[in-house]
């Protein structure tokens, strides 16, 4: 019968598989599926945690990772300050245990969380901020509004409310150029 001879095929290809073909195939499904996860996968594991971060032009910025969105991360520093920080201005990543959360399928909602919104965020709550720049260079004030490429900067010392007569200039600054925005003051303060 031809089943028979099927079965008996099937049988001698198991018994010819050995143990050590079996872990090379596992070994290149492991390899094929981790090629797959993207970093903000990586990161998202390692939420709660303490990571540090180079950025280009704001160096290293490091806190606990609260929260990874598409193209944002949000950290809490050693001083109890928010620093969100633009994906693409990272350039490695420390700090990172073996954890990594599975690749995620970003939604629609999830889709529209992007950079533009939490800033705009920050500009809701008038959260007086140091916008570090992929320059290097520092900005200090309120932001304003945010637009689809550019966030307008009330300029004024961080030490003083965004009042007129403490605002020194406004500034639109290129989303692209951002690095990181850290909360000028401790969350809740």
């Amino acid at each position: 019968m031809r089943w028979e001879q099927l079965f008996a095929d099937l049988e001698a290809q198991f018994a010819a598989h050995s143990p050590d073909d079996e872990e090379l195939e596992a070994a290149s499904r492991f390899r094929a599926e981790y090629g797959r996860l993207l970093l903000t996968d990586r990161l998202r594991g390692a939420r709660g945690w303490p990571v540090t971060l180079t950025c280009r032009g704001a160096g290293e910025l490091g806190g606990r990772l609260v929260d990874v969105g598409t193209d944002w991360l949000l950290l809490t520093d050693a001083t109890g300050r928010e620093l969100l920080v633009a994906t693409a201005a990272v350039r490695s990543v420390g700090g990172l245990g073996a954890a990594t959360a599975p690749p995620a399928e970003v939604g629609p909602v999830a889709r529209r969380l992007d950079l533009r919104r939490a800033l705009r965020g920050l500009a809701r709550d008038r959260a007086a901020v140091q916008c570090l720049l992929d320059d290097g260079s520092v900005l200090a004030g309120t932001v304003d509004r945010v637009g689809a490429d550019f966030l307008e900067l009330a300029e004024h010392p961080l030490d003083l409310p965004r009042r007129r007569d403490a605002v020194t200039g406004v500034r639109a600054v290129v989303l692209d150029a951002v690095a990181a925005v850290r909360t000028a003051r401790p969350v809740g303060n």
